[in-house]
């Protein structure tokens, strides 16, 4: 008798640990709000942010022309982000049961449009100052946005249920690396203008440029530490 209790012990345990570990992602899922609003806005938040920043991308990688003709559909998107901002503002104060704190929806939301809102600060400037070189450094920020607004929206979705907390994090990573190095470039670029650039107005449009592009990415990482908040919070 001995012996068939002790046999049976380890085949019961076996058993019993993929039934707790359901149990246990099941409680975990049930204390989670469920949102069937918030985040299909956030959703369309930051494909709009990831459209905003492809296009600017390819237009400094294309002729005048084609510049000039983006500058348009950027005003578009970047209304566009306005529109989905409000939504969000306005259900925010609505709904009474939100997925999570209040205050970091309303933080979040206005991250990614502030990214959307520097891309198209940039075009402005673009096209008000005339400018028409374009450089590498440009091109590479540029890079940099939407790099970072892609890394930004895989972060969103794996918020709906931060079962793989390791995925976020790896997002927002990837986000802070790519923007240490958006600052990196904008304070050689910006050091070299001044050594070398002897118009002074040039120089200021180029910097003031140069500074919108490093904005945008620093709002992808303002962004990404609210969602790092978020986290934090749940786990």
């Amino acid at each position: 008798m001995l012996t068939t209790e002790n046999s049976k012990n380890p085949v019961s345990s076996r058993e019993e640990e993929p039934l707790v570990k359901r149990s246990i992602d099941l409680i975990f899922q049930a204390l989670l709000p469920k949102d069937r609003l918030f985040f299909p806005l956030f959703d369309q938040a930051c494909a709009n942010m990831v459209e905003t920043a492809r296009v600017l991308e390819h237009s400094l990688k294309s002729d005048s022309v084609t510049r000039i003709q983006s500058f348009e559909t950027i005003n578009h998107l970047e209304k566009q982000g306005d529109e989905i901002t409000h939504a969000i503002m306005r259900e925010t104060g609505n709904t009474f049961i939100v997925p999570f704190d209040r205050e970091d929806i309303h933080a979040l939301a206005i991250a990614i449009d502030d990214v959307v809102d520097y891309i198209y600060g940039t075009s402005k400037r673009l096209d008000l100052y005339k400018v028409h070189t374009i450089t590498p450094a440009m091109i590479r920020l540029a890079e940099i946005i939407t790099l970072s607004a892609i890394e930004l929206q895989s972060a969103v979705k794996e918020m709906r249920s931060l079962r793989n907390v390791r995925k976020v994090k790896t997002h927002i990573h990837t986000i802070n690396t790519l923007e240490n190095e958006a600052d990196r470039i904008m304070n050689d670029t910006i050091a070299a203008m001044f050594r070398n650039e002897t118009d002074a107005m040039n120089l200021l449009k180029m910097k003031e440029v140069i500074t919108f592009l490093e904005n945008a990415s620093d709002k992808c990482e303002e962004a990404a530490h609210v969602i790092d908040s978020v986290v934090i919070k749940f786990s």
